[in-house]
């Protein structure tokens, strides 16, 4: 199995109701996102009108939800490759500050990356920015965590 597909949100959690990327979660944004062979976390997430703020301009609400989702997904896989586990542990997010630099045009399909930068035992510290047509639009500089026993999402997957 190729790295882009062992650590996804399509694997993992495969029950999730995440209001992001949960796969059960109907009303989720269908965030997608993919570990290219450095361990970036990537993904491109196509728009709608429901999700603009004002006419063309995404929400910066979903910006936040974008930035979150991935930059928690990206830290997971990090945790599994640093640590060599067969999946990525269940991670929660700790903080998550948002810097927005201009608009996210709502008519456009915005990038999405992250990268850890650094790691403790169970978190991860992880740069992640929003794009759109090779414009950053906002980033994120979040710390994750793995969830302990008795935290309601320790058994997400």
């Amino acid at each position: 199995m190729g790295l882009s597909n062992h650590c996804s949100e399509e694997r993992y959690p495969p029950t999730g109701i995440c209001f992001g990327c949960g796969p059960v979660n109907p009303q989720r944004l269908q965030i997608r996102s993919f570990v290219r062979p450095n361990w970036a976390f990537f993904a491109a997430w196509r728009l709608g009108a429901h999700y603009a703020a004002v006419p063309g301009v995404l929400s910066d609400g979903i910006v936040g939800s974008l930035l979150d989702c991935h930059c928690n997904g990206g830290a997971a896989c990090h945790l599994m490759q640093r640590d060599a586990l067969m999946a990525p542990p269940c991670t929660v997010t700790a903080t998550y500050p948002i810097k927005l630099f201009q608009p996210t045009p709502a008519d456009t399909k915005p990038a999405r990356e992250a990268r850890a930068i650094k790691s403790t035992a169970d978190r991860a510290r992880v740069e992640g920015s929003l794009s759109a047509d090779g414009t950053i639009c906002a980033t994120c500089t979040g710390t994750f965590g793995a969830a302990k026993p008795g935290h309601a999402a320790y058994h997400r997957w």
